[in-house]
């Protein structure tokens, strides 16, 4: 498994001196690498799928403007691109967060919840719940939770992206996890 990181770092340092030189391509396998998870994560945080989207571009178009600035002395490729994503997110709930309080923001449509089969309906309540109790984390243990599951990484890059230790970040997991088993116990022993 050691290797494989290894490997994929080795790449991932490859890539970004590819595209410190300007190649195209290299962004290209950036983005296919990063960008699925990065999307999902920056839809979890903002949960708004265009948003999301903005973000997953903003954060390449970022990498592209930027690649001669990353420095691997400082941290991994993965580290380093998450963190402009974390970053993002951050501004992007603050700028929304100061719109609504102003009362620029518009209010979102309401999601379409047409009724299905019951399994369907099942998987989506509970989902729902998932959801709902992951947005009620707080936000450094959601997004510790959130760049675990979706960004697949391991501690010391999650806090290296939240510019903390691997040792702050077990613990923003263990709590989070603590707190899901709390308040979703319950409910998955009902069902």
């Amino acid at each position: 498994m050691a290797a494989e990181g290894a490997a994929e770092e080795a790449e991932g340092r490859a890539l970004m001196a590819a595209l410190a030189a300007g190649e195209r391509a290299a962004l290209g396998r950036l983005v296919v690498r990063f960008g699925p998870p990065i999307e999902r994560y920056a839809a979890q945080m903002l949960r708004n799928r265009a948003d999301a989207e903005e973000i997953a571009q903003e954060v390449f178009l970022r990498v592209w403007r930027r690649a001669g600035q990353f420095d691997p002395a400082r941290g991994t490729v993965a580290s380093w691109v998450w963190r402009i994503a974390v970053n993002l997110c951050i501004d992007r709930r603050r700028r929304a967060g100061l719109r609504q309080f102003l009362g620029l923001e518009v209010a979102p449509e309401p999601a379409d919840e047409a009724p299905g089969p019951e399994a369907r309906l099942d998987a989506r309540s509970a989902l729902a719940r998932t959801r709902a109790a992951i947005a009620d984390l707080p936000a450094r243990q959601r997004q510790a939770l959130l760049l675990r599951a979706l960004g697949e990484m391991s501690s010391a890059e999650i806090g290296a992206a939240m510019g903390c230790g691997a040792g702050a970040v077990d613990q923003l997991l263990s709590r989070a996890r603590a707190r899901l088993r709390a308040e979703l116990g319950g409910a998955e022993e009902a069902m």
